[in-house]
């Protein structure tokens, strides 16, 4: 496994990998969503890459940055377990040196949820992405559908730009007590803990209702809310029942309508979703000219 944090050099290993090449972007802190991701790539592909890079451009001002997480030595001990091929872990002056000025905005699908929450958010998303394609030309990309809204904006901006590259999208994994996997739940202290599965019992307390004949989207968002209030540590943002093309809220709810919420538990903040129809029935490539 080759490990370089220079962009000439990853694209002159690049140069020399011959067949279908799969990217896994990660901020590092993996956990098994992530492995998840690079197993799928290395069954899928002929070689394999993923980078490490906690993205500055992405966090807010009163966001988690200094304190996120890392755990490069184990990181790359679990990649190189796996016979990933090589992993980019460059330095923010690397990828945004000085008097950097270039942005990437995708426009409609950034600015709910996420993107209200998260002012500028997807715009550091994009970004990086897309320089990351830049580098790595992939001929695929993976990502976790635990990030929907992220994952729509990317695969936008993939169409809209002509590349070449399908975006592969994983299910969440999840905890047994339906808690999805994230970096951010190691900021969980034991209370919080045991009170973060509620997103996941919100979700699927509107998921039942709708699998009961309920197709009002705003009994639903009521019934999700209902059960987020259940749990006194939850400080909720948002329910959101919206179509997951375009994250648009739905009005009537239709068998391809995402479900999400994010939630503040402590000073933690998660996200969550679930799809109405099986994970099998959602299209799950999307590339140049879908």
């Amino acid at each position: 496994m080759r490990i370089v944090g220079d962009i000439s050099e990853l694209r002159t290993i690049r140069r020399n990998m011959t067949g279908v090449f799969g990217l896994v972007p990660t901020m590092g802190a993996l956990h098994a969503g992530h492995m998840s991701l690079v197993r799928r790539a290395k069954m899928d592909c002929d070689h394999v890459g993923v980078s490490i890079f906690v993205n500055p451009a992405q966090f807010g001002p009163d966001e988690d940055l200094a304190k996120y997480p890392h755990t490069m030595k184990n990181d790359l001990a679990l990649l190189e377990s796996l016979g990933i091929d090589v992993v980019w872990s460059p330095s923010p002056e690397v990828v945004y040196p000085a008097g950097y000025q270039t942005w990437v905005t995708v426009d409609d699908v950034s600015k709910p949820l996420e993107g209200k929450y998260r002012p500028g958010h997807f715009r550091g998303v994009a970004t990086v992405v897309l320089k990351l394609f830049n580098v790595f030309m992939p001929d695929r990309a993976y990502f976790g559908q635990k990030d929907a809204q992220q994952v729509t904006v990317i695969r936008r901006m993939a169409s809209d730009l002509n590349f070449a590259v399908d975006i592969v999208v994983s299910p969440t994994v999840r905890e047994a007590d339906g808690l999805a996997l994230s970096s951010r739940n190691a900021y969980l202290n034991e209370d919080e803990r045991r009170a973060a599965p509620v997103l996941y019992r919100a979700l699927m307390a509107g998921k039942t209702k709708f699998e009961a004949g309920e197709k009002n989207a705003e009994v639903l968002r009521t019934v999700m809310l209902e059960t987020l209030l259940t749990e006194p540590l939850a400080n909720v943002q948002y329910v959101s029942i919206a179509d997951p093309n375009t994250f648009k809220e739905l009005l009537e709810v239709s068998d391809d309508a995402i479900l999400s919420t994010a939630v503040i538990i402590g000073k933690t903040r998660l996200i969550d979703n679930i799809h109405l129809r099986e994970p099998h029935k959602v299209n799950e490539h999307f590339g140049e000219g879908a």
